[in-house]
């Protein structure tokens, strides 16, 4: 074999090893859309990922900003999951347990501010409850809530999940809840024990 073949060659294979590295290794978002009921709960005992959202009243909501309290976060589908989504984020928002000078309640949807503007007309009562706009799904991503169980679009919005977070910023409680039910007795069962 000539030296020239063998350049060539090993220049081949050199790019084939390159590429296939470079096609096999995830890249962030994929490896937050292979979350598993095991990694949401290896979330406890760990810090809250800090974000900033705004409310559907366009005021800026900062988890940082809400040491000293405990945190109740609610990932949910938003919008296009009627009645169920709203159902549980009205309960949630006008739960007086969940939401005092200790505890803060907040849902966290992927929807533009004008969607929620026709949905409080529809049912005043969401009204009651916080609503945070991950409109560019970063939050989400980031605390892995796209493709666990209860998520029914894999990959492209939460589910129906919680999150307790303690007045330090640590996460202490996590509950996917596939079947969409108002959990407000079991968010507060946990709520009460930090």
């Amino acid at each position: 074999m000539s030296k020239k073949l063998a350049l060539v060659l090993v220049i081949i294979a050199g790019l084939m090893f390159g590429l296939a590295s470079l096609t096999n290794k995830p890249n962030k978002n994929q490896q937050s859309m292979t979350n598993s009921p095991d990694s949401l709960s290896s979330m406890v005992g760990k810090p809250a990922p800090d974000f900033s959202l705004q409310d559907q009243n366009g005021k800026l909501f900062k988890l940082s900003d809400m040491r000293g309290k405990r945190v109740v976060l609610f990932f949910n589908e938003g919008i296009m999951c009627y009645p169920a989504c709203w159902n549980q984020m009205a309960s949630l928002g006008a739960d007086s347990k969940l939401n005092s000078e200790l505890v803060v309640s907040a849902s966290i949807v992927n929807d533009q501010a004008d969607q929620w503007t026709q949905a409080l007309k529809k049912m005043p009562e969401l009204g009651k409850g916080t609503i945070l706009l991950d409109t560019d799904k970063k939050v989400s991503q980031r605390y892995g809530m796209l493709s666990l169980p209860s998520s029914m679009h894999k990959g492209g919005m939460p589910g129906h999940t919680y999150l307790v977070i303690d007045g330090n910023g640590i996460v202490r409680y996590t509950f996917d809840d596939p079947q969409m039910g108002i959990r407000n007795d079991q968010i507060i069962e946990e709520v009460d024990k930090i």
